[in-house]
């Protein structure tokens, strides 16, 4: 210690000022980082040294308590890690939707858990629909983090080819059964961007159409959602239980229900509802009550249910999604049924002029006819009765023609000596997005066409 009080006479003066005479600094190391420092101090009236014995133990001791400082260190930064991924994989701010409007929340479980894998989502679908999706993975941190932003980006993916709520389930789950394997250092191993088929994961994702007043619900391990009414009663949606993703080889049902305008659905994961000690009966009940409460805003409905169902005992994360919906009225739908003669292809064009007239889109009216026309004439002479031809005017002017066909048209590019084969590619370039949705009843090929703007590029053979 002498030569030390030699190199820092401040420090010693200090020291000895409070009586202290002897000392034993160790350094904190662990997995070959330092982390610090410890410092030993003797004082008081017996002026007995430091020994080599003591040495011994206080390096014993650092040593053990570095591990610990580590761990700590580790788990604190693995945990922002995973709340960071968490929160930049989720939508940051509130879709606007002409079809519903939607509020969220997302709620990591308490301080002394890792974020886990709870997300959800709203994904813009053709023909004015809105995708709603909730889901949860199993576990807690990093991974399940990783194994939710796959999942949602598969849900999104699915759900972008329109398939059915039950089918894109079955999709999904075919995903985590059975994972895509890649090549590498080792035979047979799992890719990166595989979804492990062990992780267990819960989903439920619904489909809301505007037009209509429908919504499609499924669900994979999941709970129900809540459905509040306009008149203010609630009720848990009855949805067919369909297994957790992983489990493969068993079928998922789909329910349909109808929805006054204004009604509010309320899509979320179990940690809001199941806490140790209580009874999740007693906890939906609760849920209910919260949900019927009037409040001025959905923002300010998912902040009083959160109070309302907080628990202290929470170990699990929150997803919370609530959408009220809207109805696209009739001033903005226009249907036809169309015959299967070529006679009926003049005549719906001509209908489709008067419309588009009458809702102020003249400019819009040569190309829709051309899209019109080219769409009826192939169901006409590809598909079968009964067919049926609807425009719907909102944000975008969308033409939807249905058959019960299930033979899908394909986009190419005719060769110069070809006489047909231009005609998909021709709605392909003079609107914004088209593509096919597979019904129970068929098949229905959509184009849409943004407002008040030409087409792509100007259509060239």
């Amino acid at each position: 210690m002498t030569r030390w009080l030699a190199d820092d006479p401040t420090t010693a003066a200090e020291l000895r000022a409070c009586g202290a005479h002897s000392l034993i600094t160790v350094p904190i190391r662990a997995r070959g980082s330092t982390l610090g420092a410890a410092a030993f101090l003797r004082h008081g009236a017996s002026r007995e040294s430091f020994a080599a014995a003591d040495v011994t133990v206080a390096e014993d001791l650092v040593a053990r308590a570095a591990i610990c400082l580590d761990n700590a260190r580790r788990f604190a930064r693995e945990r922002s890690t995973a709340l960071l991924l968490q929160s930049t994989l989720l939508p940051r701010v509130p879709i606007l939707h002409p079809g519903a409007e939607t509020a969220a929340r997302y709620l990591p479980a308490d301080r002394a858990t890792e974020a886990g894998g709870d997300w959800f989502d709203v994904i813009p679908l053709p023909g004015t629909r809105v995708g709603l999706v909730v889901g949860d993975v199993v576990g807690h941190g990093i991974g399940a983090s990783v194994t939710m932003g796959r999942l949602r980006t598969a849900v999104r993916t699915l759900a972008h080819i329109d398939l059915q709520p039950d089918e894109l389930l079955t999709h999904l789950d075919d995903m985590v059964t059975h994972p895509t394997e890649e090549t590498g250092d080792k035979a047979g191993a799992v890719g990166y961007n595989a979804i492990p088929g062990d992780i267990g994961a819960s989903c439920l994702y619904g489909v809301y159409d505007p037009v209509s007043g429908t919504c499609t619900l499924a669900r994979a391990g999941h709970p129900p959602p809540v459905l509040v009414r306009p008149d203010g009663t609630t009720q848990v949606v009855d949805v067919p239980a369909g297994p957790p993703l992983g489990l493969g080889s068993l079928p998922f049902e789909a329910t349909e229900l109808t929805l006054p305008e204004g009604s509010l659905l309320a899509l979320f994961t179990d940690g809001l509802v199941e806490t140790h000690g209580h009874d999740i009966a007693e906890r939906i009940d609760e849920l209910r009550d919260a949900l019927a409460r009037p409040a001025p805003s959905l923002e300010e409905l998912c902040d009083t249910v959160l109070e309302s169902l907080h628990s202290e005992t929470r170990t699990d994360d929150i997803a919370l999604l609530v959408a009220r919906t809207r109805v696209l009225g009739k001033e903005h739908v226009a249907e036809w049924n169309v015959p299967a003669d070529a006679a009926a292809v003049a005549e719906t064009r001509k209908l489709v002029d008067e419309r588009l007239t009458a809702w102020g889109l003249e400019e819009a009216a040569f190309t829709m006819e051309l899209v019109v026309s080219e769409l009826v004439t192939n169901a006409i002479r590809y598909g079968t009765e009964p067919i049926h031809l609807r425009l719907i005017k909102e944000r975008s002017l969308i033409c939807e023609v249905s058959d019960s066909s299930s033979t899908a048209p394909h986009l190419r590019r005719a060769r110069v000596s070809d006489e047909g084969g231009r005609g998909l590619f021709l709605v392909a370039e003079l609107t914004q997005r088209w593509g096919t949705r597979y019904t129970s009843a068929g098949k229905t090929i959509w184009t849409e066409q943004a407002l008040g703007r030409s087409p792509r590029t100007a259509p060239s053979f």
